[in-house]
């Protein structure tokens, strides 16, 4: 069975850094590429039809909140997450393993799976490889993520192993049961999660168990976890290093220009992040010279728009409508208006998306590492 789903198109000149072609259910897209977060299978103060329009062509939602809350058996008779969301793009689904292992005191983890109580009621669930395959079937998951288990920062290396080795044989549990879905018509693909901490050893072990599986994509794990930047950058080349070619790479939970030009710069093809949305939100604004912090009193009588080079309705206006100032902003930040988190929201996202097509036109001419360093000067060498 060909299970291929990613083509390679350009590499940089001097970097791995690389351009490709995903193919899925719902549309095939240009990579590197940005996930917007939608956790309850929404994007927080944006609608699907701006995500449409910035042009995000996959978003993430996560099983863990869904499978809770509204449960996977309504989306299912909903028409899968499409169905109940009006979204026609793609959906990758999280195994909901980050969520469950993030709050210790309250799950209990065995070979058979994890038993956890439910953060919305406290009843006491239980999920396995094979239901997280279920539920995320339910979904109808263009991409769904196998069920792993994610360690923090500075775990000791034995506990390292043992939850890098479950997330081993998880995984091939839940090929089998992935693959007897595919057998009843379910079209969705399934990605392996390496694991390994911060350990040389178990990141290469788990690297090549995961790739040994054949699994359309494999993600990286256990990063930016609260580890500092220089480990983040070493354990993520290391472990890029050791993936195939062939295979789409998804590294999970990064979301900021310098992140995403690291994980570019090792030939990750997508990754996914809240930080855009939920800084939104709480009035941190990304620009080319930096993110600002939007309720500052310097904003109070700037009246130019959030970024001078962003070409998003927030800053330039459309239809006949202008921009809104930072002026605008900062008073509907103050006065905690529901459409601040909406238009900061969208301008980070636009953000983004802009810029991730500006790293797929520089690997394109062979110039990603010139590129990089030019944006970075600019963006961390004058904030504001």
């Amino acid at each position: 069975m060909d299970l291929g789903i990613f083509t390679k198109e350009a590499s940089d000149a001097s970097t791995r850094a690389r351009t490709g072609r995903i193919r899925l259910p719902h549309g095939e897209f240009e990579t590197p590429a940005f996930m917007p977060v939608g956790t309850n299978a929404t994007v927080k103060a944006i609608g699907p039809e701006s995500l449409a329009e910035i042009g995000f062509p996959i978003i993430l939602a996560n099983t863990y909140h869904l499978y809770l809350r509204p449960g996977h058996e309504l989306i299912r008779e909903a028409g899968g997450l499409h169905g109940f969301t009006g979204w026609n793009g793609n959906f990758l689904t999280d195994s909901g393993g980050f969520q469950i292992f993030s709050l210790p005191a309250l799950r209990k983890l065995s070979e058979e799976g994890v038993r956890f109580r439910s953060h919305v009621d406290g009843a006491l669930k239980f999920i396995s490889p094979e239901e997280a395959v279920e539920a995320q079937t339910a979904f109808n998951s263009d991409v769904q993520m196998q069920l792993d288990v994610c360690t923090p920062w500075e775990t000791e290396a034995g506990e390292a192993r043992k939850a890098s080795d479950l997330t081993t044989r998880w995984a091939g549990r839940a090929k089998e049961r992935w693959l007897a879905k595919r057998g009843e018509g379910y079209a969705g693909e399934l990605f392996g999660i390496v694991q390994g901490n911060f350990y040389k050893d178990l990141r290469a072990r788990s690297a090549a168990e995961i790739s040994a599986l054949d699994l359309p994509g494999i993600a990286i794990g256990g990063l930016s976890v609260g580890e500092p930047f220089e480990t983040f950058s070493e354990f993520l080349a290391y472990t890029a290093a050791l993936l195939p070619e062939d295979k789409p790479r998804y590294l999970m939970g990064i979301g900021t220009p310098d992140y995403i030009l690291e994980a570019v710069e090792n030939g990750i093809d997508i990754f996914d992040c809240v930080f855009p949305t939920r800084t939104a939100r709480n009035g941190l604004i990304f620009t080319s010279r930096g993110p600002i912090a939007i309720k500052k009193a310097v904003y109070e009588r700037d009246f130019g728009p959030l970024d001078p080079e962003c070409g998003c309705r927030v800053c330039r206006g459309r239809d006949g409508h202008g921009g809104n100032s930072r002026s605008y902003l900062r008073h509907l930040y103050k006065c905690e208006e529901i459409l601040y988190a909406m238009l900061a929201t969208y301008h980070n996202l636009y953000f983004l998306h802009d810029l991730v097509a500006q790293i797929r036109a520089s690997i394109r001419r062979g110039d990603f590492a010139g590129f990089k360093r030019g944006f970075l000067a600019t963006y961390t060498g004058s904030k504001e």
